[in-house]
């Protein structure tokens, strides 16, 4: 019997874990590759060994987001208890560890990836990298924390707009407004990512934690209740009939049709 690809490969270099998301073609998010990542936070919150953790994709993309097709000809899905059961949780779980949690982004980081990736402390991207919100093409509204870290980072008009259009913010605009910290030529990202997350391992970890404590504190004080509350509207966005058209057209390849 042939066992399964192991969905998320993780690795503990010089106090740096390195989580890799690879599930080709584009790092999609199911249930085995979001349970290895809880699986991965949970580590490094656990042992001392871990100073710093490094989230990478093992493709030309970070992640594309949440696979629809885990939904597709399922009677009914309550998107508020799946984002309870996955993304809330490891949300959370990011912004909680009193680590540093760097975020290496090439091509796209869309939807619930994208919201992962805004939740790390620092991310490095590719020149080539671009973030997509991504929930609109599909008839939902964002969750996994977007719809307070992309306002934060780079104010609610941008946000709005790049929600409403789903157009994607190139790496060079995301720069600029903040939602990334550096670029890195494409073939020079790992490497790039991985010393600064090297450098930051051997640094004060202890009072990084607290300084991370302390922005949760002051910026994200209202964390818990935005991801409940984008539950909530998802459940509603999930009952909607643009959302089954969305899915549709996605699935069946072509432009969604709206009215």
């Amino acid at each position: 019997m042939t066992q399964a690809p192991e969905v998320l490969s993780s690795s503990l270099i010089n106090g740096v874990l390195r989580l890799e998301m690879n599930r080709p073609p584009v790092n999609a998010l199911n249930f085995a590759l979001i349970e290895g990542l809880h699986a991965g936070f949970r580590r490094a919150q656990r042992e001392d060994q871990v100073r710093a953790v490094l989230l990478c994709g093992a493709s030309k993309t970070f992640s594309a987001g949440q696979d629809v097709r885990d939904f597709a000809g399922a009677a009914e899905v309550s998107y508020r208890y799946h984002l309870q059961r996955t993304y809330n949780p490891l949300i959370l779980q990011i912004r909680r560890l009193e680590k540093p949690v760097i975020a290496a982004i090439q091509g796209a980081a869309s939807g619930a990836a994208l919201g992962i990736a805004l939740a790390c402390d620092i991310r490095i991207a590719a020149e080539q990298a671009r973030f997509v919100v991504g929930f609109n093409a599909i008839g939902l509204a964002p969750d996994s924390a977007v719809s307070l870290l992309l306002p934060a980072l780079i104010g609610l008009g941008r946000a709005a707009e790049f929600t409403f259009t789903n157009q994607p913010i190139e790496a060079e605009l995301a720069l600029r407004w903040g939602l990334v910290n550096r670029l890195a030529p494409a073939e020079r990202l790992g490497e790039a990512a991985l010393a600064l997350a090297e450098e930051l391992a051997q640094g004060p970890v202890g009072a990084m934690g607290l300084a991370k404590r302390a922005f949760n504190h002051a910026v994200l004080s209202d964390l818990e209740r935005a991801l409940d509350y984008e539950g909530r509207l998802q459940e509603i966005a999930g009952k909607s009939e643009e959302h089954k058209e969305g899915v549709r057209a996605f699935l069946e390849k072509r432009q969604a049709r709206y009215f």
